[in-house]
């Protein structure tokens, strides 16, 4: 069984995204092929992956309630590709938004089961995670935090000569359980998902979310988007960005 993995963020580095992914990955059995779509030149070389696939899974931003720009004229070439081809693979979705809520994503699954029936492929389901942005931070926090405990760890050989830093394992162990907490949600129907994938059979569009109460994401978001609006230039734009040179 091969499964190709199609990471559609047009951003290049550390996106949601690519973190969903991983974690799909990881519960997906057979060969698997991680393909990234950002521009038109990457349609050629995910058409030819997806020729001996049996599932593609899609890993989409939710952009104005509905699929990037990009991924649509990729999805407009892969209709006409399958149906010279004879293509009969399995399609699976993963959505993922800002907002806190899983289900804001149902337009894009909608959209994708709509491009199944008319490209002549199996809609397989997929699932619709809400605090996307937030779920991403939680990966950085863990590599923060195994960082910071190999750096404890290193201080006290220095000091006492022994491996084990007790209080910084603790600090750590509480650190990756509680943000394993906020991601149980994404876990239990990724691993829900793999199993399908791995069958062949409908899994049904899900939803989930970042497992934080509403008040505290909002508190959470707004500080984190201000936070990169200013260092993006955005919340003193007039005075940050770039200025045009006058000649």
């Amino acid at each position: 069984m091969k499964t190709v993995f199609i990471n559609c963020s047009p951003k290049k580095r550390f996106c949601a995204s690519a973190y969903f992914l991983f974690l799909q990955r990881l519960f997906t059995g057979g060969e698997k092929v991680t393909e990234k779509l950002r521009t038109p030149a990457d349609h050629e070389r995910i058409l030819d992956q997806l020729r001996g696939a049996d599932a593609a899974v899609f890993c989409v931003p939710l952009y104005v309630d509905g699929v990037p720009s990009h991924v649509l004229r990729f999805m407009e070439k892969m209709e006409a590709f399958c149906r010279e081809n004879g293509l009969r693979l399995h399609v699976y979705c993963i959505a993922n938004n800002g907002f806190i809520e899983g289900r804001q994503n149902d337009p894009l699954m909608r959209v994708f089961e709509n491009f199944c029936a008319r490209a002549g492929l199996t809609w397989g389901g997929g699932v619709g995670i809400g605090g996307g942005v937030m779920l991403n931070v939680t990966r950085i926090m863990f590599l923060v935090n195994i960082g910071l405990l190999a750096l404890n760890t290193l201080l006290s050989v220095a000091h006492t000569g022994s491996f084990f830093a007790k209080e910084a394992w603790i600090s750590f162990a509480e650190n990756a359980a509680l943000l394993l907490f906020f991601n149980l949600g994404v876990l239990y129907y990724l691993i829900r998902m793999g199993l399908h994938i791995r069958r062949g059979t409908f899994s049904g569009r899900k939803y989930t979310r970042i497992l934080v109460p509403s008040f505290l994401f909002i508190l959470f978001a707004d500080i984190f988007f201000i936070v990169c609006s200013f260092f993006e230039g955005g919340l003193f734009r007039g005075w940050l960005a770039k200025k045009p040179v006058e000649e």
